[in-house]
């Protein structure tokens, strides 16, 4: 007699979990990229407006402390879609591909008889920069039934200036949009660069991907449940708004200042934090948008909503920009979900990962989490019956780790001159400990005068930091 597999086991037994379970909700995870955690409505300190998130929030929950395994795309998304930490994921870096053999929640989903799709920034595939012009050269692998992956902003310009090698730039190039979109980037040669993008509305990047996830939808095959995955490319830099974007955001003032910063002025300071505030309302524009259509299709009431982002964005705290830091606002992002069963109104300070969403996702489909996920479903916190989640979350990038509990984020392996990159021994570099309930922008290191707190987080950590393998 035929042996099965461990993969053909766990298929037929989540199948049958599945067809026991009747009707599963549809999922709709919308995924921005560089959405640092306080930059929404719910922030009375930000002037920025996203009233369709803050209906999601009154029509489901909101989370307060979500962090990302990792703060970079690559290693991020990795997480996400393995449900596995960071030093598990096998992707250390934007340098490396997702491995083919890993399995992802995407084809579990699939393997039970969901329809996968999704389009727009996907980020599994950084070291090979090809798409194919239809976007679909690695979806099948990856577990999707349909999509288009596109590049993001910079690996467009890379990769498809003269030739595109992703759907985007081939949509630009046909449009004859593709030299005025690079010139434009070239110019834009750091945060400062606030001007309007040349392109017209359909044409941004954005919104093309929205329109891609609507299309996507509206061919959905019937009698079965759907994922749909939106990776916006937003509000990611250069912060190439639109005109009409523009002419919103300039009215908003009041945004604070960074947290340290010494680069730029007080006014470029502002239309940058403009800036970066009209792409979140952009998206959170596309939000109310998919909500709209789900109603319209009848299937809001058996939908699962969430939206969250693959990491932060420092905009000059620290006087630093972008990612990979083990500051709150890189690896602090948004998370809200609203759905079936969902306790409307919920918001809760429990510590959760965004990789938690893989098993969430699973248990909602009534599918089995696999034994080698360290991803922690957030049901029982959506339906109010704990609020509590895990004890510590962990994130990491390179040589430097961080373990937070809620009140004390310990950092090892990271200098303040940046990355360790190397995985060098925690000795090596001192520590930073910081009391996020003091001293949440994260000022002033304490670990000197907290030796045992350092000594306590430091054994959820491990004596070592050891680089990602890949």
């Amino acid at each position: 007699m035929r042996q099965h597999s461990r993969r053909e086991f766990f298929t037929t037994t989540a199948g049958a979990l599945a067809a026991a379970a009747g009707n599963r909700p549809n999922i709709l995870l919308l995924f921005p990229d560089q959405h640092r955690l306080d930059w929404t409505g719910a922030n009375p300190r930000v002037p920025v407006r996203t009233p369709n998130l803050d209906a999601l929030a009154r029509r489901g929950a909101r989370f307060t402390r979500a962090l990302v395994a990792s703060p970079l795309c690559a290693p991020s998304r990795a997480c996400l879609a393995t449900g596995k930490e960071y030093d598990r994921c096998r992707v250390p870096s934007n340098g490396h591909d997702y491995p083919l053999d890993q399995t992802t929640y995407y084809s579990l989903l699939r393997d039970s008889g969901y329809h996968v799709a999704g389009c727009g920034k996907f980020d599994l595939h950084k070291a090979t920069l090809d798409w194919g012009l239809d976007g679909k050269r690695l979806l099948p692998q990856w577990g999707f039934s349909d999509g288009i992956d596109n590049a993001g902003k910079h690996d467009a310009i890379r990769s498809g200036a003269l030739t595109p090698k992703d759907p985007y730039m081939a949509y630009l190039h046909r449009r004859q949009l593709a030299a005025m979109h690079v010139e434009d980037f070239g110019r834009r040669k750091d945060p400062s660069a606030t001007f309007p993008t040349p392109l017209p509305e359909e044409a941004y990047c954005d919104n093309w991907v929205a329109n891609n996830g609507l299309d996507l939808m509206r061919r959905f095959p019937g009698g079965k449940p759907w994922f749909l995955m939106v990776n916006f490319t937003g509000p990611h830099e250069p912060w190439d708004i639109t005109r009409r974007m523009e002419e919103s955001c300039r009215k908003i003032t009041g945004f604070p200042q960074p947290n340290g910063s010494r680069q730029f002025s007080p006014e470029t300071h502002l239309a940058i934090r403009q800036n970066y505030s009209a792409m979140v309302e952009n998206i959170d524009r596309w939000v109310g948008i998919f909500v709209e259509e789900l109603k319209r299709r009848g299937e809001l009431d058996n939908t699962l909503v969430v939206y969250s982002s693959d990491h932060g964005e420092m905009l000059g705290d620290h006087d630093r920009w972008g990612k990979s830091v083990p500051y709150q606002p890189s690896v602090g992002v948004p998370l809200y979900v609203a759905g079936p069963g969902v306790r409307a109104g919920l918001v809760s300070e429990a510590l959760v990962s965004v990789m938690d969403l893989a098993a969430t996702f699973l248990d909602y489909a009534a599918l089995p989490r696999p034994a080698d996920m360290d991803s922690r479903s957030l049901r029982p916190l959506l339906e109010g019956k704990t609020r509590s989640h895990r004890d510590y979350v962990l994130s990491g990038l390179g040589g430097w780790r961080l373990v937070f509990d809620g009140r004390y984020k310990l950092i090892r392996g990271f200098g303040s001159a940046g990355l360790s990159r190397a995985g060098p021994p925690l000795t090596e570099l001192p520590p930073l400990l910081f009391d996020l309930e003091s001293d949440p922008l994260e000022n002033a290191n304490i670990a000197t005068k907290a030796r045992a707190e350092v000594e306590r987080l430091s054994k959820r950590l491990g004596q070592t930091i050891m680089p990602a393998r890949p």
